[in-house]
């Protein structure tokens, strides 16, 4: 427990704390049932691993040691990878109990495992026999009992630990939407697999013209793409769905093919852990290419050094921030959830955010669409209060890696 924390009541229940966040219309219109299917998504798994660049966050808020951050958790590698940096505490939200989970297994096994090596198979390979027994043998006991009866919960395939042991990043909804991706790719004659072998920018590029690019001609991609639902393993609700077809002139498609290939074409392979991911379906092995900054064997005494000073709450940001002392927090990430969130749900948060930011506290967040989406929607009285920074938003958005976003935002609180 840091020495910001203070007594918190109970998180409301999963279902109305996931319904707050993102059912917006009546039930029963074609919207609001499509808000209520992709909200049950979150009582499950949605990222086994988190689809933004650490090393543009931690740039864009300039973490300094001692400050305290808050973030939502999502996969938790952010969160543990913003501990190679050394601030005095984390606060990590998540409305899905399975991130919450998920995060406070990374934290334990830190603390835990007896090496880097068992650290990277469990987190980094994620699809070696011997993972459960890491977590029997040193991580079990040390985690907190909601987060044992998750991943000791077992089902006809076994515990849920052992997805550990089955590849891990193939599932939740991400998992499974990639991995669709891939068998809609080989029906059309297209191995994506074959992208791992090119040895540079220009035979990237080559490969996505020749095999990629014609995907997006074919019928049935055309007409799952124009369907929001298709897009839920994304982790994309309605509304921003909406957004990212602004972008397209109200055509998704295009976006969708323009973004993909700066996830794929803008970096090196062998930079690009995210592209790796999408193509390989794991993290590349330690020397064959760059690694999540919590998964590089530099990394890990620190990490466990710094575990302890994280504290993952199932519970809105909002409600969490409420908590907290004025003036206590030096860095935000909202990640995109602020694209879910209607003008009311905007203003509450950013009042929060506006109360419990320390002096010089910058918030970062991303969009869908490219619009930042706070002016006109949140009070000139609370947003006066912060100044975006448009230079450094441009340039985290080209920086960063995941590259499936419009817009990546920088705000400073502007001191007297």
């Amino acid at each position: 427990m840091t020495q910001f924390a203070l007594t918190r009541l109970p998180a409301p229940p999963v279902a109305r704390q996931i319904g707050a966040a993102v059912h917006r219309t009546p039930l029963l219109s074609a919207e609001g049932l499509m808000e209520r299917m992709f909200s049950r998504l979150f009582h499950g798994l949605v990222y086994p691993q988190i689809w933004e660049d650490p090393a543009v966050d931690m740039a864009a808020l300039a973490i300094r040691p001692g400050e305290r951050l808050v973030a939502i958790a999502s996969g938790g590698c952010n969160v543990l990878s913003y501990l190679t940096q050394g601030p005095g505490s984390i606060l990590a939200v998540d409305l899905s109990p399975a991130h919450v989970a998920l995060g406070r297994l990374k934290l334990a096994a830190a603390r835990t495992l007896p090496d880097h090596a068992a650290f990277f198979d469990l987190f980094g390979r994620a699809d070696l026999p011997g993972n459960a027994a890491l977590y029997d043998r040193h991580i079990a006991p040390a985690l907190d009992s909601q987060s044992r009866r998750y991943w000791e919960t077992r089902s006809p395939f076994g515990r849920r630990i052992q997805l550990f042991e089955r590849g891990f990043y193939r599932h939740g909804a991400l998992g499974r939407f990639i991995g669709a991706a891939h068998r809609l790719a080989r029906a059309a004659g297209t191995d994506l697999r074959g992208f791992l072998d090119c040895p540079d920018i220009e035979a990237q590029r080559t490969f996505f013209y020749a095999h990629i690019g014609p995907l997006f001609e074919a019928p049935v991609v055309q007409a799952l793409a124009r369907r929001p639902a298709a897009l839920f393993g994304l982790g994309i609700p309605p509304a921003q769905y909406a957004l990212l077809a602004g972008d397209g002139d109200g055509d998704v498609l295009p976006v969708l093919r323009q973004r993909l290939h700066r996830l794929l074409c803008d970096f090196p392979l062998r930079e690009n852990y995210f592209a790796f991911q999408a193509i390989a379906r794991r993290y590349p092995l330690p020397g064959e290419g760059a690694l999540p900054p919590y998964l590089e064997p530099t990394a890990f005494e620190t990490l466990r050094d710094t575990a302890g000073r994280v504290q993952i709450e199932n519970r809105s940001l909002t409600e969490a921030l409420a908590a907290e002392p004025e003036e206590s927090i030096h860095g935000f990430n909202l990640l995109d959830a602020q694209d879910w969130m209607t003008d009311a749900q905007l203003t509450a948060l950013w009042g929060q955010v506006t109360r419990t930011a320390a002096p010089g506290a910058r918030v970062i967040f991303r969009t869908g669409g490219a619009a930042d989406l706070l002016p006109g929607r949140v009070p000139e009285e609370i947003l006066g209060r912060w100044r975006a920074d448009r230079a450094a938003g441009q340039a985290g958005l080209a920086a960063d890696r995941s590259a499936i976003y419009g817009g990546f935002h920088l705000y400073r609180r502007r001191d007297a």
